[in-house]
């Protein structure tokens, strides 16, 4: 052999794949000028805290893999692991919502998916544009688009709901902050209550138990009281994903609540309020109906 076909031979066992996550990417064509004066160590840094090595690996080893079953396969990698109570009050074919409290960000998602799907297959996740390039999950989600709704979103939504799916809903939208030393989520929207009355969908109350690190919160509790606007905290939600390795998550689904029940005695915002008080005394041990 001789020493050109040696070397060739060498490059084509070493090639590597493009990333299928690349920050040196997104930032030039993002914004050309930030990339040209962002320091290294800055960038390097940022790599470190989305974690882009071991979202390449996740996406590229289990590309094959889609819905619940990636799901499945990411959280055996990571050896986390479900405790589920309450299962059975999921109805095997009528149309809910899993409403549920979102402590973590990202895990308990994929997390309740996961649980959801051993009562049934059946399952959408509205959620937020950015998590739509997610293919692996794109089978479960139907997109959200904050920043502005469109009639073909709204659509979208409204025969979603109108299906005989199962929803999977976080009411907060955001992830749990910790105030006054406590981890709860910030108020819960209505769009969970009114929906239920709108397509007649019982309600599965939900409770996730789980928690960031402190850092995650005195970040989040640090940035309102110094007035910045943007959510610095949600660099880190990747960070805190990972850090959920060899943890056992304990999901428990309550009975159901009728939608029948969300009449006129309370507005709609003070009914949100309420399931999400139910969701907390269920994490206590509470196991009456609503």
């Amino acid at each position: 052999m001789t020493a050109e076909n040696e070397s060739k031979n060498k490059t084509e066992k070493t090639e590597v794949k493009p990333a299928l996550i690349d920050l040196d990417q997104v930032i030039r064509q993002k914004s050309p000028t930030l990339k040209r004066l962002l320091p290294g160590f800055i960038l390097r840094y940022l790599k470190r805290i989305i974690h882009q090595d071991e979202l390449n690996y996740y996406m590229t080893e289990y590309a094959h893999l889609e819905g619940v079953a990636f799901i499945d396969a990411v959280l055996a990698d990571m050896n986390t692991k479900l405790d589920l109570i309450g299962l059975d009050n999921i109805p095997p074919t009528d149309k809910c919502i899993i409403a549920s409290n979102h402590p973590l960000g990202g895990l308990d998602g994929m997390a309740l998916m996961l649980a959801v799907s051993h009562a049934r297959q059946d399952i959408v996740f509205p959620v937020n544009d950015l998590l739509m390039n997610v293919k692996n999950l794109e089978p479960l989600f139907i997109p959200i688009n904050k920043h502005g709704s469109n009639a073909e979103n709204i659509k979208i939504i409204n025969d979603t709901f109108a299906s005989d799916k199962v929803v999977c809903y976080f009411p907060a939208g955001l992830v749990s902050r910790k105030r006054g030393g406590v981890i709860r989520d910030l108020e819960w929207k209505t769009t969970f209550i009114t929906k239920a009355k709108r397509f007649k969908r019982d309600i599965i109350p939900t409770h996730i138990d789980g928690r960031n690190t402190n850092f995650f919160y005195n970040l989040a509790n640090f940035r309102k009281k110094a007035g910045i606007k943007a959510n610095l905290e949600m660099l880190y939600l990747v960070d805190e994903f990972h850090k959920q390795k060899n943890k056992t998550l304990v999901i428990t689904f309550g009975p159901k609540i009728p939608y029948k029940t969300f009449d006129k005695r309370f507005t709609n915002a003070e009914w949100a309020e309420l399931v999400k008080k139910y969701v907390y005394k269920m994490g206590e041990g509470y196991k009456d109906a609503f």
